[in-house]
Order: structure tokens, then sequence, then C-alpha cells
């Protein structure tokens, strides 16, 4: 990936309309993805007193996690590109389709959208507790941090493959299914074994309300080199810089 495609952005754009907007629509997918995955949980908690440890509760998380993330990237995409993930932002900045500044605002917003759910989920609850996310019994935080590396790498390819690429076409209008689905195929990978969050801001907003920081940089890290990993692969492998135009099916 050349150096050049990485933009720190004018110092002017924290105050440009257009990211102010792109920002408050990070803010507000993150909160309708937070509130919707973190609230199944608690829900399935308080109906069955075992959570998602059990098969059921897994699929359950799962099935809500990958349901609220392709509506949170399908009402964001047309304002901000629908990220609703820190590390997603940050594998897009590494390919040059975001600039740091830029970024700066998403993070900011992502996490406050994040920590506003988990507010109003324990508002809401009566007090109920924002599990934090945790590492299961005889899980290291190294096998976990692979987990972590591994899933966003998935995360983050998939985003690159169906929303970037320019040679996307019309794959471009199942992404936010396509980003969805691997999330919650993910979850039932790794949720087992450390809770497979992909999402720094998903794993902050529990952790600021319970204030339960055990093993959380994890999730900061596991996500941001997995995204790191995907987006340097697929853009100086698949995207090509001097793309040449592709045969008619008929001539092959």
């Amino acid at each position: 990936m050349p150096i050049s495609n990485i933009a720190v952005g004018s110092t002017g754009e924290a105050t440009r309309p257009d990211a102010i907007k792109a920002a408050a629509a990070e803010f507000f997918s993150t909160l309708i993805f937070v509130f919707a995955g973190e609230g199944s949980g608690m829900a399935y908690n308080k109906l069955t007193d075992s959570g998602a440890s059990t098969p059921a509760g897994l699929v359950a998380a799962a099935i809500a996690h990958a349901f609220a993330l392709f509506v949170a990237v399908s009402i964001a995409a047309n304002i901000s590109g629908g990220h609703v993930n820190p590390a997603v932002t940050f594998g897009l900045f590494l390919g040059g389709n975001i600039s740091l500044l830029r970024s700066i605002l998403y993070w900011i917003a992502q996490l406050l959208g994040s920590v506003a759910a988990c507010l109003l989920l324990k508002f809401a609850t009566g007090g109920l507790e924002t599990s934090a996310f945790s590492l299961s019994s005889g899980e290291s935080a190294t096998n976990a941090l692979v987990f972590e590396i591994v899933m966003t790498f998935g995360l983050v390819y998939t985003v690159y493959a169906t929303a970037v690429d320019p040679k996307k076409g019309d794959l471009g209008t199942i992404a936010p299914i396509a980003i969805g689905f691997i999330v919650g195929a993910n979850i039932l990978a790794g949720g087992a074994f450390d809770g497979a969050s992909m999402n720094p801001a998903v794993s902050f907003g529990p952790a600021v309300v319970s204030w339960t920081w055990t093993n959380h940089w994890v999730y900061w890290a596991g996500p941001l080199i997995g995204a790191g990993i995907a987006a340097l692969i697929y853009d100086n492998i698949f995207i090509d810089s001097n793309p040449h135009q592709q045969l008619p099916v008929t001539d092959y």
C-alpha cells in the first residue's frame, strides 16, 4: 500500500457539516447496535438466569448481533459509510479511504454511542448490570488475542471485499448483510471463549458503565491488529491501482 494513500486531513475538517453529520450517524448507529446486542444478552439472562453461557444463549447473541449490525450499517451507509466499529475505521484509514482526523471523529462518536447505549440499558432495566467482555475459564489473554485478531480480520476483509473494492459492482448492495453475517458467525465461533467482540466500542461501553477493565486491552489490541492486517492484505493484493477492464463473459 503506497504511503501516499494515508491522509491526515485538513485542520478544519472537524467543523465541516458533512463530517459532523457523519460522526452523528456513527454515534446513533453504534448506539442502536450496542443497545440491541448488549440488551439481547441482558434479556436472555433475565429470562433464563444463564445468559450466553449456554448454546441457546450463544445462538441468540449471534442472531441479535447479526441482525442489529445489518441494520446499523445500512442506516449509516449513505452518510458515514456505516463503520459502526473503530477497528473498521482503522482498517479503512490504513487503506486511504478515510482521513486520520475524520477517523478520530468517528472513534469518539462510536465510543460515546456505546456508552450511551449501556447507560440507557442500565436505566431501562432498573439497574441491571451491563456485563463487560471477559475471558472464559481456562482461556488465556494470548488465546483471546488470537481469537480477536482472526475474527476481526474476517470482518474487515469482508468490509473491503463487499463495500470498498471498486470492482464490487452489485455486490455492494449486500454488504450490510455480509458484514452482519460474518459477525454472527464469528460470535458462534469465539463467543464461548472471549465473548467475540471484534469491536473496541462494543467492549468499551459495558466496561465504562460496569467499571470492569480486566483484560480490556485484548478487546482493543486484537481488533486493531486484525483490521490492520486485513486492510494491508486486501488493499495491496486485491485492489489494483491501475485496473484493467474485464472482458465480457461472452468473450471467454
